[in-house]
């Protein structure tokens, strides 16, 4: 029985999610909505309010009747509108995660997340030669941080486009691009699956909402995710474009819906033999309070998992060595202890409740 334990533990791999969403729904208190998505008690919006007060707030909430469901509106203004009264030669209203977001909404080296959306351009939508960015993920610390990591955008041209940009460093290359006709005035689905690290994979998909047919795939399955010195990655949406080239533009309306961040955590249980940090589950098998110990100052959330993914509990951490769980309520079988913190691989370990 320890034999057939011991291989459990060493081969055993499980997939846990963790999925966070935003959905308009109604008019009024849009910003409050997202904030409170988003970073709680903080400011996740970057909009040209500030030199546009007359305008009233450039994201607001409208009903759909294509989707039958409220969605969220974004206004950017060829004029006087600018990026956040800091730089005049380009205009943003975008909203992001960023340091002061949940830590389940932004991505570490080792993790996979699932962004999804939906986004719909207007009519006559006008691109930017230069560029007029959609979504972008930004590895966040490191000398790199200026740099986009994967940016989606339209360019005009001949035909315009749609593009996905990409930059391992400090230059970015276009990896996949395509006439932007079929992209206009319909609701499109984006899933875009990312492993974060040095060995990642990446994958985009859009297609329409009417019909369910792919208009754009990408797909790297060997690909850099992540930066020397990088601290997380996070996404950003919204119209991001440049003015240099101000006469190619007009007044836009871009409509999003269905936020949806999710992590999905891949576990490979630690052998504490091989561990540079190994933490410590006694006794397991346990029956009523479980010890673990030895943790490193980097945790700052432990979670509880059954085997079928259903998070059981969870305690937040503050420099602590060592935490108890009170298991004597939860049903005997097999389990899982998930260590999460910032710069810290999700570490996980097997352990048995046997009352």
């Amino acid at each position: 029985m320890k034999n057939i334990l011991l291989l459990f533990f060493v081969f055993y791999l499980q997939s846990i999610s963790s999925q966070v969403l935003l959905d308009a729904d109604g008019p009024g208190n849009t910003y409050p909505l997202i904030t409170s998505v988003l970073a709680p008690g903080y400011n996740p919006i970057e909009v040209p309010d500030c030199n546009h007060m007359e305008f009233g707030d450039h994201i607001d909430e409208v009903f759909d009747n294509a989707l039958n469901e409220n969605v969220f509106r974004f206004f950017i203004h060829r004029t006087p509108d600018n990026d956040r009264c800091i730089n005049f030669d380009r205009q943003r209203n975008e909203i992001k995660t960023y340091d002061k977001s949940p830590d389940n909404l932004l991505g570490i080296e080792g993790e996979t997340v699932v962004y999804k959306w939906k986004f719909k351009l207007a009519a006559g939508f006008q691109s930017s030669p230069n560029f007029t960015h959609l979504h972008q993920l930004k590895s966040v610390g490191g000398l790199l941080a200026s740099m986009p990591m994967y940016t989606l955008t339209t360019r005009k041209g001949n035909p315009d486009r749609l593009e996905l940009r990409y930059a391992e460093t400090n230059s970015q290359v276009t990896l996949m691009q395509t006439s932007l006709t079929p992209f206009i005035n319909t609701w499109l689905d984006v899933t875009e699956t990312i492993k974060y690290g040095t060995s990642g994979t990446y994958e985009l998909e859009i297609k329409k909402v009417s019909d369910g047919s792919i208009l754009f795939t990408y797909s790297n399955n060997s690909i850099v995710n992540w930066r020397a010195g990088a601290d997380f990655v996070r996404p950003k949406w919204g119209i991001y474009r440049s003015l240099i080239n101000e006469q190619d533009l007009r007044d836009e309306t871009v409509l999003f819906a269905n936020f949806s961040i999710e992590e999905v955590v891949t576990l490979s249980l630690n052998d504490s033999a091989t561990d540079n940090n190994p933490f410590y589950i006694i006794p397991n098998p346990v029956e009523n309070i479980l010890h673990i110990k030895n943790l490193s100052k980097k945790v700052n959330l432990i979670e509880l998992f059954s085997l079928d993914g259903s998070k059981i509990m969870e305690k937040t951490m503050d420099d602590q060595s060592e935490v108890n769980f009170d298991v004597s309520s939860i049903s005997n079988g097999t389990y899982i202890v998930i260590l999460k913190g910032e710069k810290l691989y999700n570490k996980s370990k097997l352990f048995i409740i046997s009352h």
